[in-house]
């Protein structure tokens, strides 16, 4: 009797420590991560950009369905498509790269809806200034990667940001709209 319930003891305590085990280390994938904005030009079109130097670290634990997103964007990676834009874009009118080279989104939580991530609220430092965003998760899984051979976690998230509480305001008295729509396109493997 002893012997059994010192082994249901031990199991449980195993199962314990499981549960509340530090969650793990992702590296990002540079080849699938980037972060992208869009916003409306005069009602016509859209203007879309892509940043690709992204950096920084994911914690995930998927037992307790707790992590941290921590992500540097290097402004100056920015494309367009149009190198006049690209130039606009890094100019003080805009992202003032010179003055503000990187953004930052930093998240200690996730929120899931029973096992699906739903949303990463965090705060977004943008040009000198650090204001409350939460990204919505529109997907999120984690899977074995045969090419990197260990498991692999990514989504796909996005948010509307008002950029004038950055002070962003170029041409917003002219008309043109403050709402961005952003995203952020994250893949990391487990290290």
């Amino acid at each position: 009797m002893r012997k059994r319930l010192s082994t249901f003891i031990g199991l449980a305590l195993l199962a314990l420590g499981a549960a509340h085990a530090e969650p793990a280390l992702y590296a990002l994938d540079a080849d699938h991560t980037y972060a992208t904005f869009a916003i409306d030009h005069h009602g016509a079109s859209v203007n879309r950009a892509r940043f690709d130097e992204v950096a920084g670290s994911v914690r995930f634990d998927p037992v307790a369905k707790a992590g941290a997103i921590d992500l540097f964007v290097q402004v100056a990676s920015v494309y367009s498509g149009s190198r006049g834009f690209d130039e606009h874009l890094l100019s003080p009118d805009l992202f003032d790269a010179r003055q503000y080279p990187t953004m930052r989104f930093v998240s200690d939580r996730l929120v899931f809806d029973g096992e699906r991530l739903i949303e990463v609220p965090g705060q977004l430092t943008l040009l000198g200034r650090t204001l409350p965003v939460t990204l919505k998760a529109n997907q999120f899984k984690c899977y074995p990667n045969k090419r990197a051979k260990t498991e692999a976690c990514g989504g796909d998230f996005e948010a509307v940001i008002d950029r004038t509480q950055w002070g962003m305001n170029y041409l917003v008295d002219a008309g043109m709209p403050k709402n961005v729509r952003i995203t952020a396109t994250i893949e990391a493997f487990r290290q």
